[in-house]
């Protein structure tokens, strides 16, 4: 039994004037936050959710409900997914007929992962691109939050539909290989992560003194906005191979200085576990010549394969 309006049309039948009808399979925080997003923008669209009452919520806005995932990717050529992980969408899309649907996959899950769904996809007669959202719930639909996914797979798939995916958030394409949106996506939340790791323990420092966060907050702000700004020169030198080039302060003067960092930790009674194994690596790469380059050395002792590319001698 289906709900809602009339069924979504097939984007092959559509006008210049219509916008392309989607389907969406996935009503979790975030696929409702897109299914709202292509509802307020005009598009078809037919949905479906493991737990249909989320589903019938979205028909009263507007969507179209149906019983089986099969029944919704039947009823579009755009099959958008948006599920837990890559064994809810193995799960969910057996038994679907995906012969000519273009399938995109908006789930969280490994390089690999999404270069074996592609593949799948391909033979299962569907053309796929793999997606990486970089955004929370209320961010979507919300052009000014700063939010955007990340897309790869063929270029010309992602050209064909770039207006419909940048509904939500805006649309990047970083590749052709499908694997690329997800290792973005893991790279820059650990990027993220890192930062909250580092915030963590600045807060953990003036947490016992009479200093107040709210305070400290926009001081901590402004400085890693200004600090964000050294990746440029650490992906140059990734790219020259060239460690030591730009160099504001050296490494050896870097780790001359953590001491200061480690004997601050003690005296207000923070751990340093978060601070201690960067440190380490730091001192290493220093104690193996790179005491005249910048970071950018501890990179390539996280590589574990040594055919990793290093600095020139």
């Amino acid at each position: 039994m289906t709900t809602g309006p009339a069924a979504s049309l097939d984007c092959t039948t559509c006008t210049d004037t219509e916008k392309t009808p989607v389907t969406l399979l996935g009503l979790g925080a975030m696929g409702t936050a897109l299914a709202r997003s292509w509802l307020a923008a005009g598009h078809p669209l037919t949905v479906w959710n493991r737990t249909p009452s989320r589903a019938r919520a979205l028909a009263a806005e507007g969507a179209r409900a149906v019983e089986n995932a099969a029944a919704a990717v039947a009823a579009n050529t755009l099959v958008v997914v948006c599920l837990l992980d890559d064994a809810a969408v193995e799960d969910t899309l057996t038994g679907t007929d995906l012969t000519g649907k273009d399938l995109v996959n908006l789930t969280t899950g490994t390089p690999a992962q999404a270069r074996a769904r592609a593949a799948w996809a391909a033979e299962c007669g569907a053309r796929c691109l793999d997606g990486g959202i970089m955004a929370v719930p209320p961010m979507i639909g919300v052009p000014e939050a700063g939010g955007f996914v990340l897309h790869s797979g063929a270029r010309d798939l992602f050209d064909q539909y770039r207006d419909t995916l940048a509904v939500p958030a805006g649309a990047v394409h970083v590749g052709e290989d499908p694997g690329h949106a997800a290792l973005h996506d893991v790279a820059l939340l650990s990027a993220m992560y890192g930062m909250f790791a580092g915030a963590a323990h600045a807060f953990a420092l003036i947490r016992r003194d009479d200093i107040d966060p709210t305070a400290f907050a926009p001081l901590l702000a402004d400085w890693l906005t200004a600090m964000a700004a050294a990746v440029h020169g650490t992906a140059e030198q990734l790219r020259d191979g060239d460690y030591t080039k730009g160099v504001t302060s050296t490494l050896a003067m870097q780790v001359a200085g953590t001491p200061t960092f480690l004997g601050t930790a003690e005296e207000q009674g923070v751990s340093p576990e978060l601070l201690a194994p960067f440190f380490a690596l730091m001192r290493r790469r220093m104690d193996e010549g790179g005491g005249e380059e910048d970071l950018t050395g501890v990179i390539d002792l996280l590589l574990r394969r040594p055919e990793c590319p290093r600095r020139p001698a």
